[in-house]
Protein backbone atom coordinates (compact mmCIF):
# COMPACT_ATOMS: atom_id res chain seq x y z
CA UNK A 1 0.00 0.00 0.00
CA UNK A 2 1.58 3.32 -1.05
CA UNK A 3 2.20 6.20 1.33
CA UNK A 4 0.52 8.54 -1.18
CA UNK A 5 -2.00 7.63 -3.86
CA UNK A 6 -3.25 10.53 -6.01
CA UNK A 7 -5.70 9.73 -8.78
CA UNK A 8 -6.95 12.15 -11.43
CA UNK A 9 -6.82 15.25 -9.24
CA UNK A 10 -8.09 18.47 -10.76
CA UNK A 11 -8.03 21.85 -9.02
CA UNK A 12 -9.20 25.17 -10.45
CA UNK A 13 -8.17 28.44 -8.80
CA UNK A 14 -10.22 31.24 -10.29
CA UNK A 15 -10.03 30.97 -14.06
CA UNK A 16 -6.94 28.76 -14.03
CA UNK A 17 -6.99 24.98 -13.81
CA UNK A 18 -3.82 24.56 -11.77
CA UNK A 19 -3.92 20.74 -11.60
CA UNK A 20 -5.28 18.97 -14.67
CA UNK A 21 -5.68 15.32 -13.87
CA UNK A 22 -2.63 14.63 -11.68
CA UNK A 23 -1.97 11.02 -10.69
CA UNK A 24 1.01 9.69 -8.74
CA UNK A 25 1.93 6.99 -6.25
CA UNK A 26 4.66 7.23 -3.62
CA UNK A 27 5.78 3.92 -2.10
CA UNK A 28 6.48 3.87 1.61
CA UNK A 29 10.01 4.56 2.75
CA UNK A 30 11.12 6.44 -0.35
CA UNK A 31 12.51 9.96 -0.66
CA UNK A 32 10.61 11.45 -3.59
CA UNK A 33 11.22 14.87 -5.14
CA UNK A 34 8.59 17.02 -6.81
CA UNK A 35 10.06 19.52 -9.27
CA UNK A 36 8.64 22.03 -11.74
CA UNK A 37 8.59 25.74 -12.56
CA UNK A 38 6.93 28.40 -10.44
CA UNK A 39 3.17 28.22 -10.79
CA UNK A 40 3.22 24.57 -11.86
CA UNK A 41 0.96 23.45 -8.99
CA UNK A 42 3.51 21.95 -6.59
CA UNK A 43 2.30 23.79 -3.48
CA UNK A 44 -1.33 23.30 -4.54
CA UNK A 45 -0.72 19.56 -4.73
CA UNK A 46 0.79 19.57 -1.22
CA UNK A 47 -2.26 21.46 0.01
CA UNK A 48 -4.43 18.73 -1.49
CA UNK A 49 -2.43 16.13 0.43
CA UNK A 50 -2.93 18.10 3.64
CA UNK A 51 -6.67 18.52 3.13
CA UNK A 52 -6.30 22.28 2.77
CA UNK A 53 -7.45 22.49 -0.84
CA UNK A 54 -10.81 21.35 -2.20
CA UNK A 55 -10.58 19.00 -5.17
CA UNK A 56 -12.70 19.65 -8.25
CA UNK A 57 -12.20 16.03 -9.27
CA UNK A 58 -10.12 13.03 -8.31
CA UNK A 59 -9.09 11.33 -5.10
CA UNK A 60 -6.22 11.47 -2.58
CA UNK A 61 -5.37 8.72 -0.11
CA UNK A 62 -2.57 8.87 2.46
CA UNK A 63 -1.24 5.72 4.15
CA UNK A 64 -4.24 3.86 2.78
CA UNK A 65 -6.86 6.28 4.12
CA UNK A 66 -8.85 9.23 2.75
CA UNK A 67 -7.47 12.60 3.83
CA UNK A 68 -8.94 13.49 7.21
CA UNK A 69 -8.04 14.28 10.83
CA UNK A 70 -7.18 10.68 11.72
CA UNK A 71 -4.55 10.16 9.02
CA UNK A 72 -3.24 13.74 9.16
CA UNK A 73 -2.03 13.03 12.70
CA UNK A 74 0.45 10.66 11.07
CA UNK A 75 1.79 13.32 8.66
CA UNK A 76 4.55 15.87 9.25
CA UNK A 77 4.71 19.10 7.24
CA UNK A 78 7.42 21.75 6.87
CA UNK A 79 6.29 24.91 5.02
CA UNK A 80 8.46 27.21 2.95
CA UNK A 81 8.67 29.69 5.80
CA UNK A 82 7.01 30.63 9.08
CA UNK A 83 6.61 34.42 9.28
CA UNK A 84 7.13 35.61 12.85
CA UNK A 85 6.73 39.00 14.45
CA UNK A 86 9.89 40.20 16.25
CA UNK A 87 7.83 40.39 19.44
CA UNK A 88 6.87 36.68 19.28
CA UNK A 89 7.75 35.58 22.79
CA UNK A 90 8.10 31.78 22.77
CA UNK A 91 11.50 30.18 23.00
CA UNK A 92 12.42 27.21 20.80
CA UNK A 93 11.94 24.93 23.82
CA UNK A 94 8.45 26.28 24.53
CA UNK A 95 7.41 26.12 20.87
CA UNK A 96 8.56 22.52 20.44
CA UNK A 97 7.06 21.43 23.75
CA UNK A 98 3.62 22.38 22.47
CA UNK A 99 3.90 19.51 20.00
CA UNK A 100 4.31 16.74 22.57
CA UNK A 101 1.43 15.63 24.83
CA UNK A 102 3.97 14.66 27.50
CA UNK A 103 5.48 18.17 27.70
CA UNK A 104 2.88 20.75 26.75
CA UNK A 105 1.36 20.94 30.26
CA UNK A 106 4.57 21.58 32.17
CA UNK A 107 7.22 22.94 29.85
CA UNK A 108 7.57 26.25 31.69
CA UNK A 109 8.49 24.56 34.97
CA UNK A 110 10.52 21.47 34.06
CA UNK A 111 13.24 22.56 31.64
CA UNK A 112 15.52 19.52 31.94
CA UNK A 113 12.68 17.02 31.68
CA UNK A 114 11.32 18.88 28.66
CA UNK A 115 14.72 18.89 26.98
CA UNK A 116 15.14 15.15 27.51
CA UNK A 117 11.83 14.45 25.81
CA UNK A 118 12.45 16.85 22.93
CA UNK A 119 15.95 15.59 22.17
CA UNK A 120 14.88 11.96 22.45
CA UNK A 121 12.06 12.33 19.94
CA UNK A 122 13.91 14.66 17.54
CA UNK A 123 17.54 13.51 17.74
CA UNK A 124 20.41 14.55 15.51
CA UNK A 125 19.05 17.99 14.59
CA UNK A 126 21.50 20.11 16.57
CA UNK A 127 18.82 21.56 18.84
CA UNK A 128 20.89 21.59 22.02
CA UNK A 129 22.19 25.14 21.53
CA UNK A 130 18.88 26.50 20.21
CA UNK A 131 16.37 25.45 22.88
CA UNK A 132 16.72 28.55 25.04
CA UNK A 133 16.73 31.04 22.17
CA UNK A 134 13.67 33.07 21.10
CA UNK A 135 12.03 31.59 18.03
CA UNK A 136 11.78 35.00 16.37
CA UNK A 137 15.55 35.53 16.65
CA UNK A 138 16.62 32.50 14.61
CA UNK A 139 18.20 32.59 11.18
CA UNK A 140 16.30 31.08 8.26
CA UNK A 141 18.26 27.84 8.43
CA UNK A 142 17.87 27.52 12.20
CA UNK A 143 14.13 28.13 11.99
CA UNK A 144 13.68 25.47 9.31
CA UNK A 145 15.64 23.04 11.48
CA UNK A 146 13.23 23.77 14.34
CA UNK A 147 10.24 23.24 12.04
CA UNK A 148 11.59 19.84 11.04
CA UNK A 149 11.99 18.99 14.73
CA UNK A 150 8.41 20.15 15.37
CA UNK A 151 7.18 17.79 12.65
CA UNK A 152 9.24 14.85 13.91
CA UNK A 153 7.96 15.26 17.46
CA UNK A 154 4.62 13.97 16.18
CA UNK A 155 6.41 10.75 15.09
CA UNK A 156 5.08 10.96 11.52
CA UNK A 157 5.11 8.18 8.97
CA UNK A 158 5.16 10.66 6.09
CA UNK A 159 7.04 13.97 5.95
CA UNK A 160 6.09 16.67 3.40
CA UNK A 161 8.51 19.54 2.78
CA UNK A 162 7.60 22.52 0.60
CA UNK A 163 10.85 24.12 -0.63
CA UNK A 164 12.35 23.96 2.86
CA UNK A 165 15.47 25.96 1.96
CA UNK A 166 13.49 29.09 1.03
CA UNK A 167 15.05 31.78 3.19
CA UNK A 168 18.15 29.69 3.94
CA UNK A 169 21.47 31.18 2.86
CA UNK A 170 23.40 29.30 0.19
CA UNK A 171 26.12 27.84 2.47
CA UNK A 172 23.41 26.38 4.69
CA UNK A 173 21.46 24.66 1.90
CA UNK A 174 23.82 21.70 1.55
CA UNK A 175 23.86 21.10 5.32
CA UNK A 176 20.08 21.29 5.38
CA UNK A 177 19.62 18.70 2.64
CA UNK A 178 22.15 16.41 4.31
CA UNK A 179 20.05 16.73 7.46
CA UNK A 180 16.91 15.71 5.55
CA UNK A 181 18.72 12.74 4.03
CA UNK A 182 19.92 11.70 7.49
CA UNK A 183 16.39 11.92 8.92
CA UNK A 184 15.10 9.81 6.05
CA UNK A 185 17.79 7.16 6.43
CA UNK A 186 17.68 7.03 10.22
CA UNK A 187 13.92 6.98 10.72
CA UNK A 188 12.90 5.20 7.51
CA UNK A 189 9.94 7.50 6.98
CA UNK A 190 8.58 8.48 3.58
CA UNK A 191 9.74 11.95 2.49
CA UNK A 192 8.22 14.07 -0.28
CA UNK A 193 10.30 17.13 -1.03
CA UNK A 194 9.39 20.07 -3.27
CA UNK A 195 12.66 21.59 -4.43
CA UNK A 196 14.25 23.81 -7.06
CA UNK A 197 17.71 22.45 -6.19
CA UNK A 198 18.04 19.92 -8.98
CA UNK A 199 21.52 18.90 -7.87
CA UNK A 200 20.12 17.85 -4.51
CA UNK A 201 17.34 15.97 -6.30
CA UNK A 202 19.90 14.10 -8.39
CA UNK A 203 21.99 13.12 -5.36
CA UNK A 204 19.32 12.37 -2.77
CA UNK A 205 15.95 11.43 -4.28
CA UNK A 206 15.05 7.86 -5.13
CA UNK A 207 12.28 8.98 -7.52
CA UNK A 208 11.37 12.26 -9.21
CA UNK A 209 8.04 13.63 -10.42
CA UNK A 210 8.16 16.65 -12.75
CA UNK A 211 4.93 18.64 -12.53
CA UNK A 212 3.56 21.40 -14.70
CA UNK A 213 -0.21 21.19 -14.26
CA UNK A 214 0.11 17.49 -15.11
CA UNK A 215 2.86 14.98 -14.40
CA UNK A 216 5.16 15.60 -17.37
CA UNK A 217 7.63 12.84 -16.56
CA UNK A 218 8.70 10.62 -13.71
CA UNK A 219 11.47 8.17 -12.92
CA UNK A 220 14.79 7.75 -11.21
CA UNK A 221 16.83 10.97 -11.09
CA UNK A 222 19.22 9.81 -13.82
CA UNK A 223 16.21 9.19 -16.09
CA UNK A 224 14.47 12.52 -15.46
CA UNK A 225 17.51 14.78 -15.27
CA UNK A 226 17.99 15.25 -19.00
CA UNK A 227 17.20 18.05 -21.40
CA UNK A 228 14.19 16.42 -23.05
CA UNK A 229 12.42 15.52 -19.80
CA UNK A 230 13.07 18.91 -18.27
CA UNK A 231 11.87 20.72 -21.39
CA UNK A 232 8.58 18.83 -21.01
CA UNK A 233 8.29 20.07 -17.42
CA UNK A 234 9.61 23.62 -17.71
CA UNK A 235 8.41 24.49 -21.22
CA UNK A 236 11.83 25.76 -22.31
CA UNK A 237 15.02 24.16 -23.52
CA UNK A 238 17.36 23.41 -20.64
CA UNK A 239 20.98 22.37 -20.75
CA UNK A 240 22.44 20.51 -17.77
CA UNK A 241 25.72 21.89 -16.59
CA UNK A 242 28.10 20.62 -13.97
CA UNK A 243 30.36 21.88 -11.24
CA UNK A 244 33.49 21.18 -13.23
CA UNK A 245 35.84 23.28 -15.32
CA UNK A 246 35.07 21.09 -18.32
CA UNK A 247 31.46 21.22 -19.47
CA UNK A 248 30.69 18.33 -21.86
CA UNK A 249 28.70 19.22 -24.93
CA UNK A 250 26.40 16.23 -24.55
CA UNK A 251 25.08 17.38 -21.16
CA UNK A 252 26.14 14.27 -19.28
CA UNK A 253 28.13 14.42 -16.07
CA UNK A 254 31.84 13.64 -16.21
CA UNK A 255 32.85 10.62 -14.20
CA UNK A 256 32.28 11.40 -10.53
CA UNK A 257 30.25 14.52 -11.29
CA UNK A 258 26.58 15.28 -10.80
CA UNK A 259 24.48 18.10 -12.23
CA UNK A 260 24.05 20.86 -9.67
CA UNK A 261 21.82 23.16 -11.68
CA UNK A 262 20.23 23.65 -15.06
CA UNK A 263 20.73 26.64 -17.30
CA UNK A 264 17.55 27.59 -19.19
CA UNK A 265 17.82 28.61 -22.82
CA UNK A 266 14.70 29.97 -24.49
Amino acid sequence: MPAIDVRGVRVRLGDVEVLRGVSLRVPRGQMVALIGPNGSGKTTLLRCLLGLQRLDAGEVRLLGEPVGPRVLRRIGYVPQRLPLEPSFALSVREFLALRRPDTRRWFFQRTRATDDVLLRHAPGLGLETLLGRPLSGLSGGQLQRVLIAYSLLGEPELLLLDEPTAGVDTPGEQDFYELIADVHARLGITVVLVSHDLGMVFRRASWVYALNGVICCEGRPEEVMNADSLKAAYGIHVTPYHHHHHHPANGTAPEGGVPIAFHPRR
